[in-house]
């Protein structure tokens, strides 16, 4: 996990990450062990993370995330727990990238095939709805065919655009969305994530340490990624 690049590249304020909650870990009675490295000190009862440490690491996976969106690439993010389903579509749509805010679907890497027959027929269903073949089934029919379509809409409207593996993923919180991580290394896909106090680093190809609970902090990270990408698209 090599660490280069300055902080003023990416206009990381430790300030702002300090008011955001970003250094703020678990209770020390949680700290994994291999998260040591990254931190600071102890506040009341919490491990306090090293910002020092978070934004280099923070600044690699930038650095990362822009050469997948200079080659053409794409990044899928992953942010499944309630508080960060809307900011999660919202940065992805800005930056016209893919999304997961609901359960990750087991298989979604593992059992590809199968998913894209799914996203196209999910796909089907829609241009049916919007062209008003709905209306030839009976109303019966028509109930199941909406309540079917809206189930799918669920699953599957962050990546129905999706044709291949994503260069990477960006996961908010490796404990919660586990299968994905899982998934995403047993298909060869590098990983992007935030890494609390209380998780393994080392399962992640690019860790961010920082706090994966508070809105403040992820949305802060998620707004460095969104101006990272925008800058590369500009150009």
């Amino acid at each position: 996990m090599p660490v280069m690049g300055k902080i003023e590249d990416f206009k990381i304020d430790m300030d702002e990450m300090m008011k955001a909650g970003v250094h703020i870990g678990h209770s020390i009675s949680k700290l994994h062990p291999k998260m040591k490295d990254f931190i600071l000190g102890i506040r009341n009862t919490s491990h306090i993370i090293d910002l020092k440490k978070t934004s280099q690491y923070l600044i690699e996976a930038l650095k990362f995330i822009q050469e997948i969106i200079k080659n053409g690439g794409t990044l899928l993010l992953i942010g499944t727990k309630p508080p960060f389903k809307t900011l999660i579509k919202e940065i992805a749509e800005e930056c016209n990238l893919p999304w997961v805010n609901e359960r990750w679907l087991g298989g979604t890497f593992t059992n590809f095939g199968t998913i894209l027959k799914r996203i196209k027929y999910f796909k089907e269903l829609t241009r049916q709805k919007e062209t008003d073949e709905f209306e030839k089934y009976t109303k019966k029919e028509k109930i199941k065919k909406e309540k079917e379509l809206e189930e799918l809409k669920i699953k599957f409207e962050g990546i129905k655009n999706i044709e291949k593996f994503p260069e990477a993923v960006f996961i908010c919180d490796i404990i919660k969305d586990k299968l994905c991580l899982k998934e995403a290394k047993m298909k060869g896909i590098k990983t992007i994530a935030i890494v609390h106090t209380n998780t393994d680093p080392t399962l992640v190809d690019y860790p961010i340490p920082a706090n994966d609970d508070a809105y403040l902090a992820v949305k802060y990270i998620l707004e460095k990624i969104k101006e990272a990408i925008l800058s590369i698209k500009k150009k």
